[in-house]
This record gives C-alpha cells, structure tokens and sequence, in this order.
C-alpha cells in the first residue's frame, strides 16, 4: 500500500476509540441482559466485532500490526433480530431419514393397515405408502423414538424456534410453510449430527496421551 494510502494517526486513533465506546456498552448489555437470547446483547456484540475489525484493519494497514484477539461468527448464522418479547413463535423440525430395511417398513404399514379401513385404502404395498399409513397412525416423536423398529435409521435433525409478533391468520402459510421464516427470527436452534460426534473424537483423538482409533 503506498503512503497516500495509508489511514491517517487520527483515523487509527477514532478507531481505537470507537472499540472502546463499543466495549463499554458491550458490557453494559450483558449487566442488563434480559434472558439467555436478549436482542440487545446480540447487537452489542455485533457493534464490538465491527468496531474491533474496522481497528484491527486500519492499526495492520498504517503500522503492519495486529490485535491480539479474534471476534468469532456464530456458527448457526444471523444472529436473532426479532421481538423482544414475542408475542406468538412457530416451531420448525426436519429429520432425516434412510429407509435401510424396506420390508420392516411396510410390515409395520400392514399391522396398522390391518386394523384401520382407512390406512388400507392408502396402503399401495410400498415403502412411500407404508410412510403415509405410519405418520397418519403415529406422531413424529413415536417415529423418531422407534426408527429400528420401522427399519429407518436416522440422519441429522434440527428444531427451530421461530419467534413473530402475532400468530398468522388461518391458511395463511399453508401454501408454503417451510418458505418463509427468517434466519433471523430464531431464538433457539437445536441441531443433531454424527458430525458433532465426529469433531469430537478428533479433538480427543488430538490430546497428547491419546492415540487415533
């Protein structure tokens, strides 16, 4: 970077200063935190790691140092942005599954079959049949608690909590239901995944004293 370039000693200096104002009321939020997802800590916080990397910018480019410390970025993505104090929230869940023993699949179809008319006129003899006689006979926690026993094995599943400030008219979102919440509306994010497991044997795995399976 050439010299003409270069942030001036008072831009560096304002910089710094504003780290400082951001830390103050960082801190501030947090002594005054209303709950563990309070809005006004998330946006504290995403005006200290703005501030901290608009510093740590200008204080490399005009002097070629850096600061000793990292802001990290959340995992899950935006951080929540919704109301305060939701007045109505939806709940969204996804659940993966491998169907690995088809016929235990559409034996357990044909019990429920056959003691329901109903289930049997739907029941084609197949495993997409089989699925819609089962989730009609039991709830999805049933399912999930007694995958082996419907021949699915489980894959990866999330639960969000989607906050709003008033609960949607009826049929409103019927059309497209999974289209339209907002990263951003989510107080509460509950994943589950092999790769978690993974990433931690690896860290165990990295421990001195312990040997790689």
């Amino acid at each position: 970077m050439s010299d003409a370039a270069l942030p001036t000693v008072a831009e560096v200096r304002a910089a710094a200063e504003a780290v400082k104002a951001a830390i103050d009321r960082h801190l501030a939020a947090v002594e005054s935190r209303v709950g563990d997802e309070d809005p006004a800590v998330y946006a504290a916080f995403n005006e200290l790691a703005a501030a901290a990397e608009e510093y740590d910018e200008l204080l490399y480019d005009r002097y070629d140092e850096v600061t000793p410390f990292e802001i990290p970025t959340p995992e899950d993505g935006a951080p929540y942005a919704g109301p305060a104090e939701p007045a109505a929230f939806s709940v969204l869940i996804r659940r993966d599954y491998a169907v690995v023993h088809p016929g235990r699949l559409v034996a357990q179809a044909d019990r429920v079959a056959a003691h329901d008319r109903d289930a049997e006129l739907v029941h084609d003899g197949g495993t997409a049949g089989a699925l819609g006689v089962l989730f009609g006979e039991y709830e999805p926690d049933e399912i999930a608690a007694r995958a082996k026993d419907f021949g699915l094995e489980e894959g990866d599943s999330t639960l969000w909590i989607a906050a709003s400030h008033e609960i949607p008219e009826p049929g409103e979102w019927l059309a497209a239901p999974f289209g339209s919440t907002d990263p951003q509306d989510v107080l509460h994010r509950f994943d589950v995944s092999s790769v978690f497991d993974d990433d931690e044997e690896d860290d165990e795995a990295a421990e001195p004293g312990l040997t790689p399976a």
